[in-house]
């Protein structure tokens, strides 16, 4: 891997926290992601399963987890299986995991070959009198794909029709939103990537550059500095290509006087950064695009500070629509009769800031989690306001990562530049040192 060795104290200390949510008897089995198909003979980069990833560590393919805290069979209350080596694999891919780096990794004491899965693990189960399987709940996320974890679903319910069965994504979603100390480490070390990436950006921009241009110099930097890569497709989107909130084909040319939205973040360790900055094309904004700059910033400034305990998401996200519509009156994109008129389920403000300003990260960008949970101390958010005004061509976002705490939010992003005066400094400093 790309990264440094974690310690796996986070590991251990993240299965104690699952197991002591299973029901008494209960065994929980968890699988890696399958590697994906590709075209011809090749499949994608592959990624493990973020949960599966949490409670071990392990980061191979071919990967499963099996908890059983209640097994009276001696040593076997966790366990892993994971794929054997053998010379042809290790002469096409590269060595995998040891039995011994396994354990290293994970602190699990009992590692198997894939291979003794069925047998071990028929026994197991019998053993149990609950199964808790691992299916992907994300609430914004539906996909016709059969993963491993829903094939393996069927399978053992057909196999064990008797059994009682669980799901593992509520008590990971609880457990997701709460940051250990090394989580928030491993989050704050793919920002500073994120934060490098940025300023790189800011010594690369000028009028004539492809948008493409400027992803394969966040790109570069990511991959320079271990990053696994992009944690998202990354937005690099200029002039009215700002005004499209997931633009992705990065593809023109940025032209003098147009303003270029960025959204995009480094995956480091499997863990996500999500930054958003818009900046102008020749290092200088214009009346109008400052304006309309200072005013999504002054949201941030306020949102950032509403993201304490006890808040929860639905609160928070009409405050800060009342935030925004103040700026947008302020701005004169609406007036009074438009507030008047408005519809309380659409707000007139959602034509001009049309996403939420805030989500959890960690090991995915958008975290799973129980979104009508309140605020608690430990949870990472973004911030990100926005306004996007079609008729002009001007699209501004700012995000950056937030930690809540009991004594008040940290802004995990706070050293990367976001004032307007620092982005056309930077900016402009590179173009004299040029000329």
């Amino acid at each position: 891997m790309r990264y440094e060795p974690i310690n796996p104290d986070l590991f251990i200390q993240n299965r104690k926290r699952f197991m002591r949510k299973m029901q008494p008897d209960s065994i929980a089995i968890f699988h890696s992601n399958d590697l994906m198909p590709r075209s011809g003979d090749t499949y994608y980069a592959f990624r493990q399963n973020s949960g599966l990833f949490y409670l071990s560590g392990l980061d191979q393919e071919e990967t499963v987890v099996v908890l059983f805290p209640d097994c009276i069979k001696d040593g076997f209350q966790e366990v892993a299986f994971i794929r054997k080596t053998d010379d042809v694999t290790a002469i096409w891919e590269g060595q995998k995991y040891s039995k011994e780096e396994a354990q290293a990794i994970s602190g699990i004491g009992k590692i198997f070959w894939l291979e003794d899965m069925d047998r071990i693990l028929h026994e197991l189960i019998l053993l149990a009198k609950r199964v808790y399987l691992n299916l992907n709940e994300h609430d914004r996320f539906q996909s016709d794909i059969q993963t491993r974890d829903v094939r393996f679903a069927r399978q053992l319910m057909e196999r064990y029709p008797l059994h009682k069965y669980h799901r593992a994504q509520p008590i990971l979603k609880k457990l997701f939103m709460l940051k250990s100390p090394l989580e928030v480490a491993l989050i704050q070390h793919a920002i500073n990537i994120t934060g490098k990436a940025f300023h790189r950006v800011l010594e690369f921009v000028k009028p004539g550059v492809l948008e493409y241009e400027v992803e394969a110099e966040v790109t570069h930097q990511f991959i320079r500095n271990g990053a696994a890569g992009h944690a998202y497709e990354p937005i690099v989107a200029s002039g009215k290509n700002s005004c499209v909130l997931h633009y992705v084909q990065n593809s023109q040319v940025c032209k003098d006087g147009d303003i270029l939205l960025l959204d995009f973040g480094a995956e480091y360790a499997n863990y996500a950064a999500d930054l958003s900055r818009t900046i102008p094309v020749n290092g200088q904004f214009s009346p109008r695009q400052r304006s309309v700059y200072d005013a999504v910033l002054r949201v941030l400034k306020g949102a950032r500070q509403m993201l304490v305990p006890g808040t929860t998401l639905e609160e928070y996200h009409k405050e800060v629509g009342k935030m925004v519509e103040s700026e947008l009156l302020a701005l004169k994109l609406l007036d009074k009769t438009d507030i008047k008129n408005q519809d309380e389920k659409l707000p007139a403000y959602k034509r001009f800031f049309m996403h939420g300003t805030s989500h959890h990260i960690g090991l995915d960008v958008h975290d799973p989690s129980h979104r009508y949970d309140p605020i608690q101390a430990g949870m990472v958010f973004t911030c990100e306001p926005g306004i996007y005004i079609r008729e002009e061509g001007i699209g501004i976002r700012l995000e950056n990562d937030i930690l809540v705490t009991d004594e008040g939010p940290v802004d995990l992003m706070a050293n990367i530049p976001i004032e307007a005066e620092a982005i056309e400094e930077l900016m402009n400093a590179q173009v004299l040192s040029n000329t």
